[in-house]
């Protein structure tokens, strides 16, 4: 049976003493400025390009706008932090003084692209790698106190798919971030600034992702925000044989069910059509 969304909406504790919300959900939209990520590689790898996403994310109903330089794809090869600063920063900086009261996250697990993005402007650390791919990273969100989205993954992106194991995947996961959760406040981030994402993707075959997808709810006894993000995921080309230009349906299809379990945020590509389908989940008072 699926169960009843919590009634209260939802306030995230950012970086600046900035609070997104309050709202039944929020919408982060994608905005990677790399040339290989897996949907939208190159797309908008100019100033102009990048800006004119970051309005359409904002125009379209996105609350938070997630600027990533590197792809965490599996698979995928590392960037050299010089290269991530010099297609981060100048983002970063552009969107926040165009648009100087957009939420700005950015996806990273290194501690210099936090720190300097967070001096540019965002507000938000999006991190794959639970503070462990460069430990230096906890002491900036520690200074600095941004939205911190904590997220479960087996391994790193180039080698988390090989072969990945569980004997009971949301119960590993659920051990993750009561272990990461308690070393983040322990060393002085706020909870409330903390989300959970459970990793769709990220070193799970299909039918880990399958299991979170049914046991989602689990997550909820930490009394934090579950973030999530499945949008254009190959998760659909293995249930449904999907390439990714065809995997929109499906997308909105997951988050609509995640939203009537009670996922709060929402991590995807097509932010208009995502407004769309959480207007539909919260007019049949899904949210009440």
């Amino acid at each position: 049976m699926i169960g009843r969304m919590h009634s209260n909406e939802i306030c995230w504790s950012v970086g600046r003493g900035r609070v997104v919300g309050p709202a039944p959900f929020f919408i982060v939209g994608i905005l990677n400025v790399t040339p290989d990520s897996f949907y939208d590689g190159g797309a908008y790898n100019t100033i102009d390009k990048a800006l004119n996403r970051a309005e359409e994310i904002l125009n379209h109903g996105g609350h938070i706008i997630d600027v990533g330089g590197e792809s965490t794809r599996p698979f995928s090869p590392r960037v050299k932090l010089e290269e991530e600063l010099a297609r981060v920063i100048p983002v970063v900086k552009k969107v926040s003084a165009k648009f100087p009261r957009a939420f700005i996250s950015v996806d990273t697990y290194k501690a210099e692209v936090a720190r300097q993005s967070l001096e540019a402007g965002a507000v938000i650390i999006n991190d794959v790698s639970a503070c462990r791919f460069d430990s230096s990273l906890i002491d900036v969100l520690v200074q600095y106190k941004p939205g911190y989205v904590l997220m479960h993954s087996l391994g790193r992106p180039e080698t988390m798919q090989q072969d990945p194991k569980y004997t009971d995947v949301v119960e590993e996961i659920k051990g993750f971030f009561e272990e990461h959760l308690r070393k983040l406040v322990q060393a002085g981030l706020p909870e409330e600034n903390i989300v959970l994402d459970p990793g769709i993707g990220f070193g799970k075959l299909l039918e880990h992702n399958l299991e979170i997808l049914r046991r989602i709810e689990e997550f909820f006894c930490f009394g934090r925000p579950i973030y999530i993000g499945l949008s254009n995921k190959s998760l659909w080309e293995k249930l449904l044989g999907l390439p990714p230009e065809e995997r929109f349906v499906a997308t909105q299809a997951a988050t609509a069910l995640m939203a009537y379990k009670g996922v709060k945020i929402h991590r995807v590509h097509e932010v208009k059509l995502t407004a769309d389908t959480l207007k539909i989940v919260s007019s049949l008072k899904c949210f009440s």
